[in-house]
């Protein structure tokens, strides 16, 4: 049977979709090859490409001057890359800390030029979003990630600015809508709304290009990525199908406004159950919980019960709970693809727990 999957990522996709790929592996669209095995050169996959960053320009109803990359790496790759193509050593560049990807993220740009650290909410174990702080206007890029996936918090509202964002939204793209003329750049790993590990979206606003004075290694300059449309060298071909697939079921299904609908709505679901359970709390402040990743603990004197509430977890097939390994606790994503029933049934084993253990 298969397992309700909370995984942080990769996570879970549409079970559509997942029959899809499997039929693709076997054999893409009668053309007696496999995905696995079409080159990245062929017309079946160049289409496959053209057509899943169609897809992506239509669902995040991207005006013209942004162009759109499958690349590798993973978004740790995009925490130095963005900084080498956009900060020149001359320059400074803000970014807000709220977690352990932006610390990171800090951490590698900082090889590029100078980062002022404006906000953080280290102070509080990232428990929160920052807000009330002022953006130099003389920055090159202002950087944040839109969604905390260890700790559970996500902006709600963008800081105000003219400077333009780069965005780490890799646990919640597609997730809702954007208001792109903020954005420079959005960079997003693609396991948890768009397809499995092994590609990594950038959507960047060409003017941002260009402006460094540094030499760019060949395969790290995203001009080079823009001119061959990711295919450069070659692609990961199969997570790129995948995405694509994922994107058409995005389509299919009301898009991203859709998705925002039903996110928040599966949230509140959970919290709700969350926030009425006297044997667990919730990690973070209320206005900041993420809809895609929901964070809690054992309430107050109740810490011993914690590897019950995992058992019981596992014994309804409730998989990918624990919290990660360095903040400890319990995790749910709700991703895109997550079914009400899977929270409903993660709900009951709460409703259980307190009415055993209460």
């Amino acid at each position: 049977m298969k397992k309700h999957n909370f995984s942080s990522g990769p996570a879970i996709l549409p079970a559509e979709v997942m029959i899809e790929a499997a039929e693709a592996v076997k054999e893409l669209d009668d053309i007696g090859l496999s995905i696995l095995e079409i080159s990245h050169r062929s017309e079946a996959f160049s289409s496959i490409l053209a057509e899943a960053i169609a897809l992506v320009k239509e669902l995040l109803h991207l005006p013209k001057g942004y162009e759109v990359l499958f690349l590798t790496g993973g978004a740790s790759s995009q925490f130095y890359m963005t900084a080498m193509n956009l900060l020149d050593d001359a320059g400074t560049a803000a970014y807000v800390d709220t977690g352990s990807w932006s610390t990171k993220a800090i951490k590698e740009a900082s090889l590029f030029g100078k980062i002022e650290v404006i906000a953080s909410s280290k102070d509080q174990n990232f428990s929160y979003i920052p807000k009330g702080y002022d953006v130099p206007d003389s920055a090159s890029y202002l950087h944040l990630t839109s969604n905390n996936t260890i700790y559970g918090t996500q902006f709600k509202d963008w800081p105000e600015t003219n400077v333009p964002f780069v965005c780490d939204m890799s646990s919640d793209i597609f997730s809702q809508p954007i208001d792109i003329d903020r954005f420079g750049l959005i960079y997003a790993g693609a396991q948890k709304n768009l397809g499995p590990s092994g590609t990594t979206l950038v959507i960047v606003r060409e003017d941002m290009l260009g402006k460094v004075s540094r030499t760019i290694p060949t395969m790290l300059d995203y001009t080079t990525h823009i001119k061959k449309r990711s295919a450069f060298n070659t692609p990961p071909t199969f997570p790129i199908y995948v995405c694509l697939l994922t994107l058409r079921w995005l389509e299919r299904n009301g898009g991203v406004e859709k998705m925002a609908e039903q996110n928040l709505a599966k949230a509140q679901l959970l919290y709700d159950a969350i926030d009425a359970n006297p044997l667990i709390q919730g990690k973070v402040n209320r206005e900041d919980r993420s809809l895609m990743n929901v964070s809690f603990v054992m309430a107050d004197g109740h810490e011993d019960k914690e590897s019950i509430f995992w058992e019981m977890c596992e014994a309804a097939d409730c998989s990918g709970i624990k919290g990660h390994r360095t903040v400890g606790g319990f995790r749910a994503s709700i991703y895109n693809a997550m079914p009400v029933k899977s929270i409903e049934v993660l709900i009951d084993v709460m409703n259980d727990f307190a009415n055993k253990y209460a």
